[in-house]
């Protein structure tokens, strides 16, 4: 599918609405994302025929230039490969007529992305997490979601409805005006619309282009640092010196005592067993929707909370510096996984960059992974080698300057928007001061094994490749994925 690129003055964002489906709409809407699941497990079959085809032909010592063809997984040929086997195929001549081809599209396009995901990561041409190749959607777990590219799609005049190719016009929970007065003052253009079943309702979610109209910032020359923790969730230090403090809500840990009852409840009743075939009972269906209900109260409390808190923070400050979290690795940690998640750090990056960067065109600083914000002492740049995490009060061994450590970390933050400037990252050095010297590796990660030792063994004779050379040396020596 062709990448959409905005014209000059535009920006691409979504408008999501809740939808209202009567019992036949909501029917349709669940075949629509049935089809779209058909078509992405049948290109996932289509494709690895060939792979397997290869292997058993290379055992009977078939010569490499004789085995059977790769088979294409672009979209395109996906598309031209399920239009000649519809008609006749068993699993979609009786039904495939009954949806828009929207949904069949859908889903060859999500394997068409799953295999080129798949084969960069195994090339080492991707970011990320190594992907394993594609597998199979389970009509159980899978989630619901069905994109529309072509045919009517449209917000009605009435701001209560909205079209959709073959399933007609849905009525909205809540009104469509602010995206119905942008798309009549042509200010705005629909581009694409996807329904998705979460959190136990359906969702529309137009992909529209919008003109881009830059509201201005409060203060613009001001900057605030932003410190992110599990106890206090955010502790702001501007330019001026002035600290606040937001208290973390604790969405998850309020309801985990009517959680507990409900999966009680849930735990008591007769629910579904794949190794028997077993099917669920009525009161336990009726169980997990009550326990589903707490779940999703959570999720919306916490994400209207982080978006309050990232407006807001968008629409005051001319620039804002947060830190380079790694929050896959925070997760790790046992004792503090659960608060970690549910505070959100990746999600209030994420809406910081496009509010700043779409609403007000503000700037958005992100300090180094390695920047040593609480080490380092707001007032004269000294920096400690070592600072435990339950050490909670930064006492400086240089000027004796006694503060809070979420409260220093964040002057230091707000200090580095200045850093351009001035040269320097530290709040005291802002004018003519110099730049403290800092201990040797005081702003490095630790060493992971003892001198001497390997990394993977540990034992000795060996010396510790650097994390890049390690990467490089496991790209070459994997297998890559096969290419077209």
């Amino acid at each position: 599918m062709k990448k959409f690129r905005p014209q000059p003055g535009f920006v691409v964002q979504a408008y999501r609405f809740a939808l209202d489906p009567n019992a036949a709409q909501e029917r349709a809407l669940h075949s629509h994302c049935g089809a779209a699941r058909a078509a992405y497990n049948w290109a996932v079959a289509w494709i690895e025929a060939s792979w397997w085809q290869r292997k058993a032909e290379s055992t009977y010592g078939v010569p490499q230039e004789q085995l059977t063809q790769w088979r294409p997984w672009s979209l395109p040929a996906l598309r031209k490969a399920f239009n000649a086997v519809k008609h006749t195929d068993p699993r979609f001549a009786a039904w495939w007529a009954e949806n828009s081809k929207e949904a069949y599209s859908t889903g060859l396009a999500n394997a068409s992305a799953a295999f080129d995901n798949y084969s960069k990561s195994k090339q080492g041409k991707r970011h990320g997490q190594r992907m394993g190749a594609p597998r199979f959607k389970s009509k159980r777990k899978a989630r619901l979601s069905c994109r529309f590219t072509t045919g009517t799609i449209r917000v009605d005049a009435d701001g209560r409805h909205v079209t959709l190719p073959r399933l007609g016009t849905i009525r909205t929970c809540e009104p469509t005006v602010k995206l119905l007065t942008r798309v009549q003052a042509e200010k705005a253009r629909v581009l694409s619309a996807t329904v998705r079943h979460e959190r136990g309702r359906w969702f529309v979610s137009f992909q529209v282009e919008v003109k881009q109209d830059l509201a201005r910032v409060t203060r613009p020359q001001a900057a605030v640092g932003i410190d992110l923790g599990v106890k206090t969730l955010a502790v702001m230090a501007d330019s001026t010196g002035e600290i606040r403090s937001l208290a973390n809500p604790g969405h998850y840990d309020r309801a985990r005592k009517q959680l507990r009852r409900a999966c009680r409840v849930v735990s008591r009743r007769q629910g579904p067993d794949r190794r028997t075939g077993q099917g669920p009972s009525k009161r336990w269906e009726k169980a997990n929707a009550q326990r589903n209900k707490v779940h999703h109260r959570v999720a919306n409390l916490r994400e209207d909370a982080l978006h309050k808190l990232t407006t807001s923070i968008a629409a005051e400050y001319g620039t804002i510096v947060v830190e380079d979290l790694n929050v896959a690795g925070m997760l790790r940690n046992r004792r503090l996984a659960r608060r970690i998640a549910d505070t959100g750090f990746g999600e209030i990056r994420r809406q910081l960059e496009y509010k700043t960067r779409q609403r007000h065109g503000t700037r958005l600083v992100v300090a180094d992974r390695w920047y040593p914000s609480s080490k380092t002492c707001s007032g004269c740049g000294a920096v400690k080698v070592k600072l435990p995490l339950h050490v909670r009060t930064y006492v400086c061994d240089a000027c004796g300057l006694v503060i809070d450590r979420d409260e220093n970390a964040a002057l230091n933050l707000a200090a580095l928007a200045a850093a351009a400037i001035t040269g320097t990252g530290v709040v005291g050095d802002q004018d003519t001061a110099p730049a403290a010297s800092k201990p040797r590796g005081a702003n490095r990660k630790t060493r992971a094994t003892r001198p001497g030792r390997t990394a993977r063994t540990g034992r000795a004779g060996g010396a510790t490749l650097p994390h890049q050379q390690q990467t490089e040396t496991r790209d070459r020596t994997q297998a890559e994925a096969p290419t077209l």
